[in-house]
């Protein structure tokens, strides 16, 4: 059995960030053994983090991950307890690791699909087993609560907005006729602000056409309560006014640009593509905010 000396105590803290008691007894356990006294660290986390699966994870960071020729881009919402360890070093560089997994590791359809991947920084665990870790030992109960992943098909770019300190991020795809359009910069300035202008304003679609039929029913119906007792084509116009202001809100192409509140982001695009001779368009986006269910 080798020696458990202060320094390879500290040696294996360095290596887990666990407290230094935790990593004596790992030591201890393991017969002096570094490799197996991270192991037993590791399950030790992993024990911990189902005690605390149960406990609410209202807080958290938001981060996104462009790459350089913006083609790709993720959008990725990690939640914890307490605002306390979300501005916490140890949990943002954490963020950080699972932002650079869903960025280069293989795209996963689903959150399952992706937490049952091999973690790119340690081949040895699974994403999930990597979170259950931190939970170990930070302490607190952690998610990795949502992803997207964007690649653009044909010509166009991916750009991300994250509202500061990171409890609203934005994920958006914009299309665009020609290649050489992706690297104009009045295009890019655009993008980027409508990237903003979804943060702020809270679209849930990118057109009309895709708002939630059910959703359209329920708000006809509330508009003919409202006016009941009119004439039957009066009550049509009046609700077909009305559901046009709910497209306004709710679809992000007919909202008023929260920079000119007086032209449509439809607007803004076809006046962007006509100074710089393309047809730009928006062809997708994601927005994440803490607190929010996904």
């Amino acid at each position: 059995m080798a020696a458990i000396t202060a320094q390879l105590i500290k040696t294996l803290r360095d290596k887990t960030n666990a407290g230094m008691m935790d990593c004596k007894a790992a030591l201890t356990e393991a017969g002096g053994d570094m490799e197996e006294a991270e192991v037993i660290l590791r399950k030790k986390g992993i024990t911990g983090a189902e005690k605390k699966a149960g406990r609410a994870t209202s807080e958290g960071v938001i981060a996104s991950r462009i790459d350089a020729d913006a083609k790709t881009g993720v959008l990725v919402q990690v939640s914890c307890e307490t605002d306390f360890v979300a501005k916490n070093e140890n949990f943002q560089s954490f963020v950080d690791g699972l932002v650079n997994h869903v960025a280069e590791g293989e795209a996963a359809g689903s959150l399952e699909e992706l937490l049952a991947q091999k973690y790119i920084g340690d081949d040895s665990l699974t994403v999930e087993e990597v979170v259950k870790a931190k939970i170990g030992e930070l302490g607190e109960n952690m998610a990795l609560s949502r992803f997207e992943r964007y690649t653009v098909d044909g010509e166009g770019v991916v750009a991300s907005y994250i509202h500061p300190p990171g409890k609203v991020g934005v994920l958006l795809e914009a299309g665009c006729g020609k290649a050489d359009t992706t690297s104009n910069d009045k295009f890019r300035e655009v993008v980027k602000d409508i990237a903003l202008h979804i943060a702020a304003a809270q679209p849930i679609c990118v057109s009309r056409d895709e708002v939630p039929a059910d959703k359209v029913e329920t708000e006809k119906e509330i508009y003919r309560e409202q006016v009941k007792g009119k004439p039957e084509n009066i009550i049509d116009k009046i609700v077909e006014g009305k559901l046009d202001k709910y497209y306004a809100s709710m679809a992000l192409l007919e909202q008023g640009f929260i920079k000119d509140p007086d032209k449509s982001i439809s607007d803004l695009l076809a006046a962007t593509g006509k100074e710089i001779g393309d047809e730009l368009s928006v062809r997708r986006f994601a927005r994440f905010a803490i607190g929010e269910e996904g």
